[in-house]
């Protein structure tokens, strides 16, 4: 299976986080499974670093050095991924959700037939089927 990972799981599995909940860890451990981060995670983790230095330890730079060394799979970011944004829909009634990070890395999970795995309680809303909340 091709696993995107989002941004904030990506960053508790390299950092062994125990926040990193036990069913996306055995997602990430099962060698079967192809593991990928975003050039976008790298994107928002620099905007939110450079914004919040204490509350972002890591930098692009250094997260994606990290990656690397696990591994992980790099996901460019293509045309595709940003034209298939006009059909990503949520549902109604759904609470509000603003993070035009999230929206690409659920646009680049559908383009590229990824199961992108999330801990963000908003994600499910879209009701795409490559999501997998956990």
């Amino acid at each position: 299976m091709k696993i995107l990972l989002d941004t904030h799981i990506l960053l508790w599995a390299l950092s062994n986080d125990e926040r990193l909940p036990g069913k996306a860890r055995s997602l990430i451990e099962n060698e079967e499974n192809e593991i990928h981060y975003s050039m976008i995670s790298l994107w928002e983790v620099e905007i939110k670093r450079l914004a919040h230095p204490d509350a972002m330890p890591v930098s692009a730079e250094e997260l994606f050095h990290y990656c690397k060394q696990s591994g992980y799979q790099k996901t460019d970011i293509k045309e595709e991924h940003v034209f298939a944004m006009k059909k990503l829909r949520r549902k109604e009634n759904a609470p509000p959700h603003k993070d035009p990070f999230d929206r690409m890395l659920i646009c680049q999970a559908i383009v590229e037939d990824m199961t992108f795995v999330t801990h963000d309680s908003l994600i499910p809303y879209y009701e795409e089927p490559c999501i997998l909340a956990v």
